[in-house]
């Protein structure tokens, strides 16, 4: 286990009980459903990052007795899920160190369903996309154009910089992201 910035991780090994998920974990997947349907680790608990805060106390009641164990694709999420716990003083939660992306790599089991497309290939599709089209317009209707795949790429940046994603946020929110 290790403490970084007040952010407490696992690695995998930590929550497994005889090469299965320990019991006495209470996982906390906090992607989006469509996600979590693709792949998941068994008996997890889907709550999507953006309902953590509202779901609090659902979480709280769930855990009783057991340890949270939050874990998204790599652990950025869950990260930030962490913190909105902490924020609503609801539970204290640890981060799967790696997500499920580590869980898997590891031979760890897990149960697979529907694959969905990941946010952040939705990111890049999107992001993409628009700069194509802000540059196709600015080049062959007016100039200004150029604006929108000047903001995107702004964007980016500030993600990079940030380690947070608006447009994977809004992206989360939509219909085919939810259920």
């Amino acid at each position: 286990m290790t403490t970084d910035q007040a952010t407490t991780t696992l690695h995998p090994a930590h929550l497994l009980e005889n090469g299965r998920p320990s019991a006495s974990w209470l996982f906390v997947d906090v992607r989006t459903p469509r996600e979590f349907r693709g792949v998941h680790i068994e008996g997890s608990l889907n709550i999507p990052l953006s309902d953590v805060p509202a779901q609090a106390e659902r979480i709280r009641n769930q855990a009783a007795g057991k340890q949270v164990a939050l874990v998204c694709r790599t652990g950025q999420r869950a990260c930030e899920a962490q913190e909105r716990l902490a924020a609503a003083s609801a539970v204290t939660a640890s981060v799967l160190s790696g997500g499920i992306l580590a869980w898997e790599t590891e031979g760890h089991p897990v149960e697979r369903g529907q694959a969905g497309m990941s946010l952040e290939r939705q990111v890049r599709i999107l992001a993409g996309s628009l700069v194509v089209v802000g540059v196709g317009l600015g080049l062959f209707v007016h100039a200004a154009f150029l604006g929108l795949a000047a903001f995107i790429g702004a964007g980016l940046v500030f993600a990079g910089l940030s380690d947070t994603c608006g447009m994977g946020m809004m992206l989360a929110k939509m219909p085919w992201n939810r259920g």
